[in-house]
């Protein structure tokens, strides 16, 4: 590694009103080197790497990059000296193609700098798109539409616009959220090819075995304070949790004994061409079921249908053992169905709306007197959610969109949990977010299993399904594979079933 860093941030500060984001923070990086930047939601992180990536202005302190001091005046700035950052919420355009998308703004242009006429080269950028997915082991064509893209597809459109610019220092925040396990590896193979590179990566995730895995050291922030730093060879998972939060690992899975109940949902072939095949299932009044499986193996996609988002080609669902017509959302609500998305910045929340409109949407109807909303009830309800979920927010007028990701999830958990559903569908329940707010969403999952709810859990995260899961459900390639029941589900048993081979005792 190479002895000088290539960037040093010294004594960083910077407030907005009424909070201290960043309180004199020292922050270095050297070629050839990885640095996890961890700590929980409002530590800090993000606004560090704003005030970096030139979003952001600093109150005071400096910025050295290449031993030269600078000061970034805006994004466009800040990339142009060689840092590139790729945000966890997608800065795509939906409507635009996955070309346009990744070179927005730097398109390659025909004509020459002398005349009147210059366009866009359409063919050298679809090339260079072509070849960056391919870097990035993306299968999208560099032209369909971004929209047209799963979650996961669109974070691969992401890595590729980043490697396009010929960045020093890349900043990666939470890049495998949405990625599955042959994602996250190929990923990581590209971190590995860009370090051999001399390039510098800032990997910001809540997801600490991938800490230990791909960085060369550690840096943790709380509350807009620097807490310490460790090379990796001296980090464990239970001591990188002891500095960001102060609790340890075994206290962050609070999975708790419930009485498992009479079938409150019954699913039988259910099935949609080309992406769901024969799924057949039951769930109970207090189990939580595991959905498991790799990228694309249909988890999502039959939630979808169940919730009526979807329509099926063929398949019947009961509730409480009477059948439910489910042909849109609000058939499923009728019904006692509710969906928390995997995606909650575009399917979950209405971000430019606040807290207590967004919590009260499915509502409306029950809030309502002869035509009129009732203004005193929605702000009642609201708060009383606000409270049992300890959503941060320093008002029910607080715009979702400037929450943090925990804080935003339990928003979403809040709008549903309002309308008392029978079936609680929770499609990658604690992506993006911190170890504080997932023990916080385990506790409330625990306690609505107790209470009686049946609860779905899509995660691909192996410790969640592990930990929560009273019984495990696995999908590959739109059909189910296997169940597990909690007492026989392993690691390895798991990711047979999900990559298509038979394991013995799993039910069919």
């Amino acid at each position: 590694m190479a002895t000088e860093p290539v960037l040093r941030m010294l004594g960083i500060s910077k407030t907005f009103p009424g909070v201290r984001a960043l309180d004199s923070v020292d922050f270095e990086v050297y070629p050839g080197e990885v640095v996890a930047l961890l700590g929980e939601n409002g530590a800090g992180k993000s606004t560090l790497m704003k005030i970096l990536a030139g979003a952001y202005r600093k109150d005071s302190g400096r910025i050295i990059l290449n031993g030269v001091e600078t000061e970034f005046t805006d994004p466009h700035h800040a990339q142009s000296q060689g840092i590139s950052i790729i945000y966890q919420e997608f800065n795509l355009n939906l409507k635009q193609t996955v070309a346009a998308n990744i070179f927005i703004g730097r398109e390659p242009l025909r004509g020459g700098p002398g005349q009147a006429l210059r366009w866009v080269d359409r063919r050298l950028m679809e090339a260079e798109a072509a070849r960056l997915l391919a870097v990035v082991g993306s299968r999208a064509s560099p032209r369909d539409l971004v929209r047209n893209l799963s979650v996961a597809e669109r974070q691969l459109v992401e890595i590729a616009k980043a490697l396009s610019v010929d960045a020093r220092v890349i900043i990666m925040d939470e890049p495998t959220s949405a990625l599955g396990q042959d994602e996250t590896e190929n990923l990581f193979n590209i971190i590995r090819s860009l370090k051999e590179q001399g390039r510098a990566i800032i990997f910001i995730t809540h997801r600490l075995n991938e800490v230990m895995e791909i960085a060369d050291r550690i840096v943790v922030l709380r509350d807009g304070k620097l807490v310490g730093e460790l090379p990796i060879s001296e980090a464990s998972v239970e001591r990188i949790i002891g500095m960001m939060v102060g609790r340890t690992l075994d206290q962050m899975y609070q999975k708790e004994a419930a009485r498992i109940g009479e079938v409150v949902l019954r699913v039988e072939n259910l099935s949609r061409r080309g992406v769901v095949e024969g799924v057949s299932f039951e769930l109970r009044r207090g189990e939580i079921l595991g959905f498991a499986g790799l990228v694309g193996a249909g988890r999502t996609e039959t939630a979808r249908l169940i919730f009526g988002a979807d329509r099926p080609d063929t398949g019947t669902i009961w509730v409480d053992g009477q059948q439910a017509h489910i042909r849109t959302p609000e058939d499923a609500i009728q019904a006692g169905i509710s969906l928390v998305p995997e995606d909650r910045g575009n399917q979950g929340l209405v971000l430019v709306l606040s807290v207590l409109k967004n919590t009260v949407l499915p509502n409306l109807e029950r809030m309502s007197r002869a035509g009129w909303l009732d203004q005193a009830q929605m702000a009642r309800e609201a708060q009383d959610y606000v409270s049992r979920l300890n959503i941060r927010t320093p008002s029910l007028q607080q715009k979702a969109m400037f929450l943090s990701g925990g804080n935003q999830q339990k928003v979403v958990l809040a709008k549903w949990l309002m309308s008392n559903p029978k079936v609680l569908i929770l499609d990658e329940p604690t992506r993006g977010i911190d170890v504080g707010a997932k023990s916080e969403i385990y506790a409330l999952m625990s306690q609505l299993a107790r209470a009686g709810m049946g609860i779905i859990m899509i995660s691909s995260e192996m410790p969640e399904i592990l930990a929560m899961s009273d019984r495990i459900l696995v999908m590959c390639e739109g059909r189910m594979t296997g169940i597990l029941n909690r007492d026989e589900a392993t690691q390895e048993r798991i990711m047979a079933l999900a990559t298509g081979h038979a394991v013995e005792g799993a039910l069919p």
